[in-house]
This record gives structure tokens, C-alpha cells and sequence, in this order.
């Protein structure tokens, strides 16, 4: 495969590659994710997934061809996205010849003697050989930088080793995890500031989610409209220079407002993102509901899981997230969100009005 080169103009400058926790660890990454990989214009064998940079994998696969040469071993391994060849060089214990005749005097010797540690550290060293040297359909792991060598990428094995699986539980957990890596670091694409009015406007926005979240805590707030929160953000936003009467208020002029209604428009839909506040009715009269101190929802939760956990098909596992979504939102408004949702569930959970029985799964107590 020709290696794809990133746009300079797009990627991250080197000295701030450091800041990212991928750059530093062995990625976990599909076989197909790796092979798609644009490299760096900046440092030749640094690789960038979705802005992360990345220069080593870890890798689990079968092995489906194999080429031995005196120095190394070149596995293909399929993860079940693609296949990768695997550069895995050999040791001094995999370059051995053992001359059969002193073989034969050292097991004798062995056999008359008890134990002989001679014997012991031989078997020891076939042990170790078995696990180094693989043949087609055995379960690889291997960890190394990624390579492009006549226009192939491939993995420079620094680690790797047979995996005894023979019931699959390695391969599952390995299935499972990999996912939420996905969801939690590398999907989420990476943002360095490196202006001084982008952190400014990213720590305003942070302030303004704070403010309002303190707000809404300290007095209890079950519903609210924008204007009640509008004026808290106000000392938020810096002054203009007065370019109208002498008793105009510093943000009263139009970038001033402008401002402060944007910067409160972008905190309300943070806040409605990570399920904290939520529109019932969606209208020209803007009402938002606390999550957290709405009684009807939260009701409204406990009858949908109480009353299907009943039905033979929730009775064993209990009702998924997505199916209380569903017949909450029939009951109580279309607008709630998977994330206010959530919250109402930890929330009831923590209560001891329902339990979770595996994983996004509940039942009532």
C-alpha cells in the first residue's frame, strides 16, 4: 500500500505531540485502522489516527501465513479487519543449534542423577522457543512501532508470543475492550490550543457551564428560562469601548450582546448534551428542566422499569437503556436525551429503586 502523507496545514506540530496520552503508549488499534493511517510530513514513522499521533500498536490476531528466515519470522496476523505482516525477530535461543549427541549425555545424565538443572533450564529454554515460534491458525500478540516498508506497512515486533486460548476468552475480552477505547480515546479527536483567544473562549465556556451548574444546585432550581441565567455570565464577557451615550452599560452595545447570548446559547446545549438540563416542549418560550429535581421524569422511569420487568421478556436480564428511552419518551416528552436519562438512572440506582443487573441493563427493586 502507498502510504497517504498528512496535510502540514492539518497536523499538530511536533512538540505538542507529547501532550497526547496515545503518543506514549501501544495503541490498541484494528488491523484496518492501521493500515489506513496517514503519515506525518513532519517525522517519517509517526502516524495519525483521527489527530492522535501514534507510532506503536498492540495488536492480537491469528496468524494466517508465516515466512522463517535465519534472523526472523514474518507473520501475517488477521484480526478479523485486515491483515498486517509482523516483523519478529529472533533471539539468540531461537538461533541455537543444539548438537544432538551432547543432548543425549545431558538426559542421560539427568535421568541418573534426579534432578539436574542442566536438564530443567533445557526444557525451560523449549518452553520459551514454542512460544516465540508459530504456525497457521495459532492466536499471536505483538507489540512494536508501525513501518512502512516497500510501500507495506508492517509491525516491528519489540514483543511478541503465542496466547493459549482454547475456550476464546482472551479473543472476547480483547473484542469487548477494544470498542471502548475507541469510544473513550481514539474516536474523540484530538483539540490542542495553541493561541491564547481560543483557550480564552474554551475557559469562558468552562466558567459559564460551572456558574450555571452552581446555580442551579444552591437554589434548588427545577426549571428556568435563559434570562434567569443571563445576567450570572454577564462580568464573563469583557467591555467595549462606550461608543454611545455615557449611560450605556460596557456589554450593552451589539458585539457585547451578541456575545453574551452566544456564550450562553453554546453553555445551555453543553448542559443539554450531558443530560443536566432538558427541554419538555420544544416552543418559542424557552423553558429548560433541572434533570436531576424533575419528579415527573424520574417517575415516569420507575413505571416504564417496574411495569416491563415484569414481561417474561425483560424478567431474567432486565430492561435496556434503549428500551426505557423509547417508552419515556412516549410517556413523558420526545426531547429527553440518552444522557438525562442516564442520569436519572444512576440517580435511582444510587436510591435503591432499581438495580442493574449487567451492564445497561435495570429491573426494579
Amino acid at each position: 500500500m502507498q502510504a497517504a502523507a498528512m496535510d502540514p496545514a492539518e497536523e499538530p506540530p511536533s512538540m505538542l505531540w507529547g501532550l497526547d496520552p496515545t503518543f506514549s503508549a501501544f495503541a490498541r488499534l484494528y488491523v484496518r485502522d492501521i493500515l489506513q493511517m496517514t503519515e506525518s510530513t513532519q517525522v517519517p514513522g509517526i502516524y495519525f489516527y483521527n489527530m492522535h499521533p501514534i507510532y506503536k500498536v498492540d495488536v492480537l490476531g491469528t496468524v494466517v501465513y508465516k515466512r522463517e528466515r535465519e534472523d526472523f519470522f514474518c507473520y501475517g496476523v488477521d484480526d478479523g479487519t485486515g491483515v498486517i505482516n509482523c516483523m519478529c525477530w529472533k533471539n539468540d535461543l531461537l538461533k541455537e543449534r543444539e548438537d544432538p549427541s551432547k543432548t543425549a549425555g545431558k538426559h542421560s545424565d539427568g535421568a541418573q542423577g534426579g534432578f539436574n538443572p542442566v536438564t530443567e533450564l533445557k526444557k525451560l529454554k523449549e518452553a520459551q522457543q514454542k512460544r516465540c515460534r508459530l504456525e497457521i491458525g495459532e492466536l499471536l500478540r505483538v507489540r512494536g512501532p508501525v513501518k512502512t516498508s516497500r510501500q507495506q506497512r508492517e509491525i516491528m515486533a519489540s514483543t511478541y508470543y503465542k496466547v493459549d486460548d482454547p475456550v476464546m476468552a482472551e479473543q472476547i475480552a480483547w473484542m469487548m475492550e477494544a470498542p471502548q477505547l475507541y469510544r473513550q480515546c481514539y474516536d474523540k479527536p484530538l483539540q490542542l490550543q495553541t493561541n491564547v483567544s481560543g483557550d480564552s473562549a474554551i475557559s469562558s465556556l468552562s466558567k459559564a457551564i460551572n456558574i450555571i451548574k452552581d446555580f442551579l444546585k444552591q437554589k434548588s432550581v427545577t426549571r428556568f428560562r435563559p434570562y434567569d441565567v443571563q445576567d450570572l455570565l454577564q462580568p464573563l464577557i469583557s467591555s467595549q469601548p462606550q461608543t454611545a451615550s455615557a449611560d450605556q452599560e460596557p456589554v450593552a452595545g451589539s458585539s457585547g450582546c451578541q456575545r453574551l447570548r452566544q456564550l450562553l446559547k453554546e453553555a445551555l446545549q453543553v448542559l443539554q448534551d450531558e443530560g443536566v438540563v432538558y427541554r419538555r416542549v420544544k416552543s418559542q418560550d424557552e423553558v429548560y428542566l433541572v434533570t436531576a429535581e424533575d419528579k415527573d421524569l424520574q417517575i415516569a422511569v420507575k413505571d416504564v422499569i417496574r411495569e416491563d420487568s415484569k414481561r417474561e421478556k425483560y424478567a431474567e436480564k432486565g430492561c435496556h437503556v434503549l428500551h426505557i428511552l423509547s417508552a419515556v419518551r412516549q410517556r413523558s416528552s420526545l426531547n429527553v436525551s440518552k444522557a438525562a436519562l442516564e442520569l436519572v438512572l444512576k440517580s435511582l440506582e444510587c436510591n435503591s429503586d432499581i438495580i442493574s443487573t449487567m451492564e445497561n441493563h435495570y429491573i426494579a427493586f
